[in-house]
C-alpha cells in the first residue's frame, strides 16, 4: 500500500508539462463578426449618450454655461444671446442619440467589411498563426 502512495506522491511532485499548439486562423465567420460588431456598437452608442448627459450636467452644475453667457454678452454688447438656446439638454441629447445611431450603423458595417477582407486576404497570406498552451 505504501508503495502505491509513494508512486503517486512522486508522480504529483513532478511539474506539469505544458504542451504548445500552433494553430492557423484561416476563416472568420461573417455572421459572427457582424453580430459581435453590432453588439459592441450598441454598447458604444449607450456610452456616448450617457457621457453626453454627464458632461452636459457637469457643465451646467458648475456654471460654465453662465460664465460663457457673461463673456459673450461682454464681447457682443447685447444681452440677447443665451447659450442654452444652442446647447440645451434636449438638443445635446438629440445630437448624442443621432451620433450613437450613426456609430451603430458605421461600426457594424466596418465589422462586416473587415470580416470579408480578412477572409479574402487569408487566401493570399495563409492566415494568422496563433499559439496556445494548456497551462
Amino acid at each position: 500500500m505504501s508503495n502505491v502512495a509513494e508512486k503517486l506522491a512522486k508522480k504529483s511532485s513532478r511539474p506539469a508539462q505544458t504542451k504548445q499548439v500552433r494553430l492557423r486562423l484561416v476563416y472568420v465567420d461573417f455572421w459572427s463578426i457582424l453580430k459581435l460588431s453590432f453588439l459592441w456598437s450598441i454598447i458604444l452608442g449607450i456610452v456616448t449618450v450617457v457621457a453626453a448627459f454627464l458632461i452636459w450636467s457637469l457643465l451646467n452644475q458648475t456654471g460654465v454655461f453662465d460664465s460663457v453667457n457673461k463673456v459673450l454678452t461682454e464681447i457682443a454688447g447685447t444681452g440677447n444671446f443665451d447659450i442654452n438656446d444652442f446647447a440645451s439638454l434636449g438638443q445635446v441629447m438629440g445630437f448624442a442619440i443621432i451620433v450613437a445611431i450613426l456609430d451603430v450603423i458605421v461600426i457594424t458595417a466596418l465589422g462586416a467589411i473587415a470580416a470579408v477582407l480578412y477572409n479574402l486576404t487569408v487566401k493570399i497570406t495563409g492566415g494568422v498563426m496563433l499559439g496556445f498552451t494548456n497551462k
